[in-house]
């Protein structure tokens, strides 16, 4: 690249891009449940503010640039600094747009997110508060992926439900001929149709039965099956007994058998009420598992996974800052020393993971970082500074990897989803490398 193209990319850093998308997905992999369509809009939103504080980075150090980096674009001319803070303001812009898409949740995030950017560059990241606000964005950002996928669609949905006895779908029942409130013309002596939800006459079931076999009128022979005041027909009785013992309707035992008599076809058998133990909901189907109940143990723990993932890159993200406060004028091994070791019990950390593909990103990351870090406690330079910095923020790419292919699928569903996200992550890191060489990512 040259020109004008070779100085934007000075100065957004594009190297350091590729570490980027990598926070949001091992923060959605984190839950267990793998990224979807919301999760890339958050990936959006995050290279937009992460641009934003490039560009704004730039801006509001380019007078000490001009001493310490006088090749930065801001300095040498390349770029005006006008056209460089509105870029960060059309990126921040760019990013929260796409962040209201995913949802409120992850708007709520990304704003936060936006805010820390621009207090770090604006002031704090001068201040010895300021590898603790970069580590912060870090946090916010692994956090924003995790968010699209506890809030979407796929959180409304129970990975695994164990099954039970009491929620295997009940029988299929239809209502027998003429058992339809309200839609029998009887009018004889005890004809009279029962209320909504309570027992039929079987005086009911002999006028349905004695006009579909005679053809005759409703008021005919069926309604003098129970006369007003006389003794209730062993069919009714029946009736009023199941329907107190089981709960059912009017279909049951007794009505089956007048219908019988009548020379009714008999009805189909009654479809026992849905239990309402586990908060199922029956349907034509089967019975389906209230999610509430079975999904909130799920949530609880991808959350508690995201934050511990989110809570890894931030320690990262806090060691190389720290290391890249002293990159331009060389500094004590004091501080790339203990970078040193925060990497090596990241390492350690990542190693006890679940899956080999989790170590060998864990292996990859220390290989990553450990080595410019103890070059540059051997010796402090400037040089040697930038380049523990560069290989530091590398190493954020097989440190997401490991921490998605670690994560733990709940309800023990299926690995492949965080597996995917942490190969696709791997696959980004010689593209970064190679981009490196070109352009500088400190």
């Amino acid at each position: 690249m040259t020109g004008r193209a070779a100085a934007w990319a000075q100065l957004l850093r594009l190297s350091a891009l590729f570490t980027v998308p990598g926070d949001t997905l091992a923060g959605a992999a984190a839950t267990g449940r793998g990224p979807h369509r919301t999760t890339l809009l958050a990936a959006g939103c995050s290279l937009c503010l992460y641009e934003a504080g490039m560009a704004l980075n730039d801006w509001a150090d380019r007078e000490q640039d001009a001493v310490e980096r006088p090749e930065r674009p801001l300095p040498s001319g390349r770029i005006r600094p006008g056209a460089a803070l509105a870029a960060a303001g059309a990126l921040t812009a760019a990013g929260l747009a796409l962040a209201a898409r995913a949802g409120r949740l992850p708007l709520a995030t990304a704003t936060a997110l936006a805010a820390t950017v621009w207090a770090y560059d604006l002031g704090l990241g001068r201040t010895p508060a300021g590898p603790a606000v970069m580590a912060a964005a870090r946090f916010l950002d692994v956090t924003l992926g995790a968010t699209t996928v506890l809030t979407g669609p796929d959180a409304r949905q129970p990975t695994a439900a164990p099954h039970r006895a009491d929620r295997a779908p009940a029988p299929r029942a239809d209502r027998a001929p003429g058992a339809r409130t309200g839609r029998t013309s009887a009018t004889g002596a005890g004809a009279k149709p029962a209320p909504r939800g309570g027992a039929r006459p079987a005086a009911r079931v002999g006028v349905v039965a004695a006009t579909r076999a005679g053809r005759v009128p409703a008021t005919g022979a069926g309604a003098e099956l129970a006369p007003r005041g006389g003794a209730k027909p062993a069919a009714r009785v029946g009736v009023v007994a199941a329907t107190r013992a089981g709960r059912t309707s009017a279909t049951g035992a007794g009505a089956i058998a007048a219908a019988r008599a009548g020379g009714v076809p008999s009805p189909r058998p009654v479809r026992a009420p849905a239990a309402r133990t586990g908060r199922t909901s029956a349907t034509r189907g089967g019975t389906k598992p209230a999610a509430r109940a079975d999904l909130v143990p799920s949530r609880r723990a991808g959350a508690a996974s995201a934050l511990g993932a989110a809570a890894v890159m931030a320690a990262h993200t806090f060691a190389v800052t720290a290391v890249s406060r002293r990159e331009a004028q060389g500094g004590a091994p004091g501080v790339p020393l203990a970078a040193l070791g925060a990497v090596g019990a990241l390492a350690a950390w990542t190693a006890r993971r679940r899956t080999p593909l989790a170590g060998a990103a864990g292996a990859l990351y220390a290989a990553t970082a450990a080595r410019p870090l103890a070059h540059a406690v051997l010796n402090p330079s400037p040089p040697l500074l930038q380049r523990a910095v560069g290989g530091g923020i590398r190493a954020m790419i097989p440190l997401q990897a490991a921490l998605a292919a670690g994560a733990a699928p709940p309800g023990g569903g299926s690995a492949r989803r965080p597996a995917a996200s942490a190969a696709g992550l791997l696959a980004l890191l010689p593209l970064a490398r190679r981009l490196s060489r070109k352009v500088s990512p400190t």
